[in-house]
């Protein structure tokens, strides 16, 4: 979905001096997919995972230490959160056959998705936020913060955009939330995951190159959240071509990592003294790595000394191989003769209630006390 897409992808600029916290909750119904779960519920903070919940289990589940501390410290949210996760549940079943209906839709896959949420800036104490559907990969329809009104990119939208811009409750509650209580327990969950959500490790920065005609590689590691900013400049200036920006990726430890390719097929190496890497990261001074080609890391350096033994090596595996081979063709030759003798085994919502169904009056997280 193009506006889901838009915000999941986290775009900061380069003043790291103040940073944008965010808590979202996405949500996925689907119709068609036998090998995933007919619904999903996830609770993010700062691009960081802290609650799951899917139709298979009917359990929400905390994924961090700082989530499960809050939830000891208030007890019944979590069975709260699992209460209101399979309220949506059950709300996205009916949203899916009614869009379906809708879109003049009788089979197939189809995916019901909503993503809800609020940011903070820790600078200035502005917030924002934000509640919007998609349906099959595009936008359906999206809540106005500014006019408390839905916004219906599709016709298709627009018996659901009467029905609640007809429910000035609902919409004022929609208002405080985004602005209010998602903001308060934002910040809670900040407060819990300290040693990891504002945790401002150095990351570990490497230029890498598989080989020489590859674009080199600037790699960062070992950062705690996901709010950096990579960039490659010349000669001070900032560079916006030849440059390839990747995406921020979660490693295995609950850190992140990411990498920015430079292309310098048209760069002569004299003038490589002239660029650097550059990465900036809240609470740590600017990471600045100059590509020097002594620095820069590759898979084709040294490669006339161990071909040899790889050579070796490879030979003593084919061998292997082809003897293994050969026992087996061996084996089932014999075992196909002591068989021979033996005996054969045989082994839907009406559109009258369409303003409910898609109407997903539970609130999963938006705690209303402390």
């Amino acid at each position: 979905m193009k506006a889901l897409t838009g915000l999941l992808l986290l775009v900061f600029g380069h003043g790291v001096s103040s940073v944008l916290h965010s808590m979202q909750f996405f949500y996925t119904g689907s119709s068609g997919l036998t090998t995933f779960p007919e619904f999903v519920g996830v609770g993010m903070v700062d691009g960081v995972q802290m609650l799951h919940y899917d139709s298979n289990s009917k359990r929400a589940v905390a994924k961090q230490d700082a989530a499960d501390q809050l939830y000891r410290d208030h007890q019944g949210e979590l069975e709260r959160d699992t209460g209101n996760f399979l309220g949506a549940q059950q709300a996205f079943k009916a949203g899916v056959g009614i869009l379906k209906q809708r879109f003049n839709q009788t089979g197939g896959t189809h995916l019901y998705q909503r993503m809800c949420g609020c940011e903070w800036d820790d600078d200035d104490d502005s917030t924002d936020g934000y509640n919007q559907y998609g349906y099959d990969g595009e936008d359906f329809i999206a809540f106005d913060l500014k006019t408390l009104t839905w916004v219906a990119p599709v016709r298709q939208a627009v018996p659901t955009k009467q029905k609640w811009d007809g429910d000035r409750a609902y919409n004022e509650y929609w208002k405080n939330y985004q602005t209010k209580e998602c903001v308060d327990w934002l910040k809670k969950y900040l407060s819990y995951g300290k040693s990891t959500l504002q945790r401002t490790d150095r990351p570990r920065v490497s230029l890498l190159q598989r080989s020489p005609s590859s674009p080199v590689v600037c790699h960062a590691t070992g950062f705690y959240h996901d709010r950096v900013v990579v960039f490659w400049r010349r000669d001070g200036q900032e560079l916006h071509e030849q440059v390839d920006p990747g995406e921020v990726l979660p490693n295995h430890d609950g850190t992140f990592q990411v990498s920015v390719d430079l292309d310098l097929k048209a760069v002569p190496q004299e003038d490589w003294g002239t660029y650097e890497c550059v990465v900036q990261l809240k609470g740590i001074e600017d990471i600045s790595t100059p590509l020097d080609p002594a620095l820069i890391r590759t898979n084709w350096e040294d490669q006339s000394g161990p071909t040899i033994p790889i050579i070796i090596g490879l030979l003593v595996l084919l061998l292997a191989a082809a003897a293994a081979v050969v026992g087996v063709l061996l084996y089932k030759k014999r075992n196909a003769s002591d068989q021979r003798h033996k005996p054969v085994v045989s082994d839907t919502s009406s559109e009258n209630t369409e303003g409910q169904n898609l109407s997903t009056e539970y609130q999963p997280l938006t705690r209303g006390q402390s």
